[in-house]
């Protein structure tokens, strides 16, 4: 994945001045001479293919983008910064009764009060589980400690997980507090009466997350809060860069069920923005987006030297972008055995089920259960 990159059943082109092409029912992407020598080229059959990520500087034929939405393949976008700008989406059925009643559920109180209630319970779980497996791998001290204490249950070990109340403590200063903290928001957020509560929720669980996960960063890498437009440091970067790819993925699989992406419930409608999209992939942030930054500081896959400074931020360049969409799909893709679910999954298969639980939840609202952590 140096130049062009083709991670089936996703591609991520992110070579300035690489070409894509229509070549019978295949792209082909060719990369420009540079002064390690020619370019390559690579060629990626339609039929292997489900989705096209592409920088800003990545040329793509009209025939060539014709050909991948005719199969039905959406197209992202994205700025060197790995801000989302834009992309195409292949023709879309109607589906005029869902989105009128999701319009109609959208504005209902309890409705809204009740699914947020359920995904920010939902991400505070994952949180406390992500500082419990990286607390108890810290102790075992292992040189492989992140991936096993992350990684195992979302790979190809079908054991299950060690449980919550099994998992031994830890040296990291105020880390039993701050589980039996956010252990004891639990229910208050179920009782709260308005959404704007549970925001209120949400924001103090995920600042007290914030400040445990930060401890167990390599000394190099140091994080003391959320930046964001520009991020502020590496870190900050890596959540960003993240964030972007759930959320774009997100997007995608709402309009493909027929769901307006931008009415939210947790997160308000706004102008701008795809709020529900938003919301779904909360629950996913800690496992999809923290723990694999984590994991990709602390195994040394990325380094100071996969970050630039400009627009008065520090952003991912584009071989760090390339090292951390590897990693990305990776995790993605793997199949694990969800005890949610009950059967072998990967975690891209889950997202695409958040739609689904939702747009269901528009008829039964009692039978939305957002992703949970093994």
């Amino acid at each position: 994945m140096t130049q062009a990159d083709a991670i089936m059943p996703s591609a991520c082109i992110v070579q300035p001045g690489a070409y894509v092409r229509l070549v019978g029912e295949r792209i082909q992407v060719s990369t420009p001479d540079d002064e390690h020598g020619p370019g390559i080229r690579r060629d990626i059959p339609l039929r292997d293919l489900d989705r096209l990520i592409c920088s800003e500087h990545v040329q793509l034929t009209q025939q060539a983008l014709a050909a991948v939405l005719s199969a039905g393949i959406p197209v992202s976008i994205l700025a060197d910064s790995g801000e989302f700008l834009g992309g195409f989406l292949p023709p879309l059925n109607s589906h005029a009764q869902a989105r009128l009643e999701q319009y109609r559920r959208t504005l209902e109180p309890a409705f809204a009060r009740g699914i947020s209630a359920k995904i920010v319970s939902a991400k505070l779980y994952n949180q406390r589980r992500i500082l419990q497996r990286m607390a108890a791998s810290r102790k075992s001290d292992t040189s492989d400690r992140l991936e096993s204490a992350i990684g195992d249950d979302y790979g190809d070990s079908e054991s299950s997980i060690t449980p919550a109340a099994a998992l031994p403590s830890t040296s990291v200063p105020n880390l039993s507090a701050t589980l039996g903290w956010m252990e004891s928001s639990f229910i208050p957020i179920r009782k709260c009466e308005s959404v704007d509560e549970i925001r209120g929720y949400e924001g103090a669980t995920t600042a007290r997350y914030f400040s445990a996960w930060a401890q167990f960063l390599p000394a190099a890498f140091p994080f003391e809060r959320r930046s964001t437009r520009p991020p502020k440091n590496a870190v900050n970067a890596c959540i960003s860069f993240g964030a972007t790819l759930i959320y774009n993925e997100m997007v995608a699989f709402l309009h493909a069920h027929g769901l307006d992406p931008s009415l939210g419930c947790l997160h308000t409608p706004e102008n701008g923005r795809w709020s529900l999209a938003l919301d779904l992939i909360e629950p996913f942030r800690p496992l999809l987006v923290e723990a694999l930054a984590l994991d990709l500081f602390s195994h040394k896959v990325l380094n100071l030297d996969h970050f630039e400074q400009r627009d008065g931020g520090v952003f991912l360049n584009k071989d760090g972008r390339r090292r951390f969409f590897l990693q990305y799909e990776r995790r993605m893709e793997r199949h694990f055995l969800s005890e949610a679910v009950g059967h072998r999954t990967t975690l891209r298969q889950q997202l695409e089920n958040q739609g689904l639980l939702y747009k269901a939840a528009l008829k039964e609202p009692s039978g939305f259960e957002p992703f949970l952590m093994n």
